[in-house]
């Protein structure tokens, strides 16, 4: 027994870095905890490595002597004691969330922690995220979004360079997509006048009204046709969603070519009793 206990003492444990490791907690320190995991030392747990979460009470996250999994983050010192960590496991297991979020296309809620002068940086279940200002459907004044929570979509997620890149604008526009259906007909306001086509806002995102959707007749200039800021009721004709496009049409409720030219107003008073026409024929096509 003698020979088996010395052997023991002898025994080099393989408790390598980055190992996952069982251990229940022995006692609590000022500066941390020691933890034991089996091996000839009690391995230590730094405050800084609890927790993702800074306030949480000791006892709730750290039972003594329940036992709970551990990352080695640190090998062997002289005195044969790792050092453990709990908090880098639970980023592990975010980022695992994050990804498969990120792959089956889902959205999720963060609340806002900062602002500077590119967007403003946001609490991602822990972890530290971004959303560019051109991504957030306020563009003004964002000292007014801290601590406000804002459901958001995914433009970078890199676990390797720990790097989240977050878009409101994006997760705006896919729960807008999953109301939409081709033959509604959706009221809005001319956002931009181009040579090809008007852009509408609705519903805090956009479409094309393309130039050979206006009228079943030749239309020369939109911007003798429309105004910024001009209320029509438009049809979507199509809906891309993976480009993110809705293509409009107003050509559809016509009677008669040019008539969405020379009596508009009168196009518009009666949309939806032409767009339930229209959306037959459209249907059909």
């Amino acid at each position: 027994m003698d020979d088996f206990a010395q052997a023991l003492e002898e025994y080099d444990y393989e408790f390598k870095q980055g190992q996952v490791v069982r251990g229940r907690v022995h006692n609590y320190e000022s500066d941390g905890a020691y933890v034991d995991i089996g091996g000839k030392s009690l391995a230590y747990l730094p405050i800084s490595e609890v927790s993702l979460e800074s306030d949480l009470d000791w006892s709730e996250v750290l039972p003594l002597n329940e036992e709970m999994d551990f990352l080695i983050i640190r090998e062997q010192n002289a005195d044969g004691q790792v050092t453990l960590s709990r908090r880098q496991l639970e980023i592990k297991q975010v980022w695992d969330g994050l990804v498969e979020l990120q792959e089956n296309g889902k959205s999720l809620d963060v609340r806002v922690s900062g602002v500077n002068k590119g967007g403003v940086t946001v609490d991602v279940r822990g972890l530290r995220g971004f959303i560019p200002r051109s991504h957030l459907s306020q563009h003004d004044n964002l000292d007014s979004l801290i601590g406000q929570k804002l459901t958001v979509n995914f433009l970078e997620a890199d676990r390797d360079r720990k790097k989240l890149v977050l878009s409101q604008r994006e997760a705006v526009r896919a729960a807008t997509f999953s109301e939409l259906e081709v033959g509604q007909l959706v009221e809005g306001k001319v956002a931009a006048i181009k040579p090809f086509g008007v852009f509408v806002d609705f519903n805090q995102t956009n479409g094309l009204l393309h130039i050979k959707q206006v009228s079943q007749s030749f239309v020369e200039d939109l911007s003798k046709v429309f105004e910024i800021g001009q209320v029509i009721q438009v049809m979507i004709i199509n809906l891309d969603e993976g480009k993110g496009r809705i293509s409009m049409s107003t050509r559809v409720l016509e009677n008669y070519p040019g008539e969405m030219l020379e009596k508009m107003a009168e196009v518009m008073a009666s949309a939806p009793a032409r767009a339930e026409r229209a959306r037959q024929k459209l249907l059909q096509a």
